[in-house]
């Protein structure tokens, strides 16, 4: 769909390769990732697995500062349901180290200018807790219009009752009209 590497200014989003295990680990092996995310932290042996399968698919890009090809963090990106709608869901996760310098933001632009730019995408759609202040703010510089509140949308974790503990989402989304 994309062909990838992309360049921007400052960083490259490429396909996933096994030297990027360390990195992916040093932050999906963080608790502070998961608090707006699915998941628990994993092991590198669970880095190596992930960097694995995502060279052998689509879904994920990796995004690495430009001049280190160091791994700071990752997309996701694919096709929502139904496919014929020619909407794409994109997500993000970020080292810590790196978040809360542009870097996020700037990658979320330059997938999109380029996503939109194959005239085979009508519609770019992402969610975030609505508590996940920098989240949404990405979405909003990157030129995503805020189109909703999703009451108790989703739930990632259970509480001591064995409960769902549901969460609130705002839905955002950009149009190829919007970008081009």
């Amino acid at each position: 769909m994309i062909d990838l590497p992309i360049e921007s200014d400052r960083l490259i989003l490429r396909s996933f390769c096994s030297n990027d295990a360390e990195p992916l680990f040093n932050y999906l092996s963080k608790p502070e990732i998961y608090r707006y995310e699915p998941g628990e932290p994993i092991t590198l042996h669970e880095a190596e697995r992930l960097c694995s399968e995502r060279s052998d698919g689509d879904s994920f890009i990796a995004v690495c500062l430009k001049e280190q090809n160091l791994l700071i963090g990752h997309l996701s990106f694919h096709r929502a349901e139904p496919a014929y709608v020619n909407t794409y869901e994109l997500g993000y996760i970020y080292n810590p180290s790196y978040q809360h310098k542009g870097y996020c933001t700037e990658a979320v632009r330059t997938l999109v200018s380029n996503a939109m730019a194959t005239g085979q995408i009508h519609r770019i759609e992402a969610r975030c807790d609505v508590l996940n202040t920098a989240s949404w703010r990405v979405l909003e510089k990157a030129g995503f219009i805020r189109e909703g509140l999703m009451r108790k949308q989703i739930y990632f974790r259970s509480g001591d009752d064995g409960q769902p503990v549901w969460v609130d989402a705002y839905l955002y989304a950009v149009l190829a009209e919007d970008v081009i």
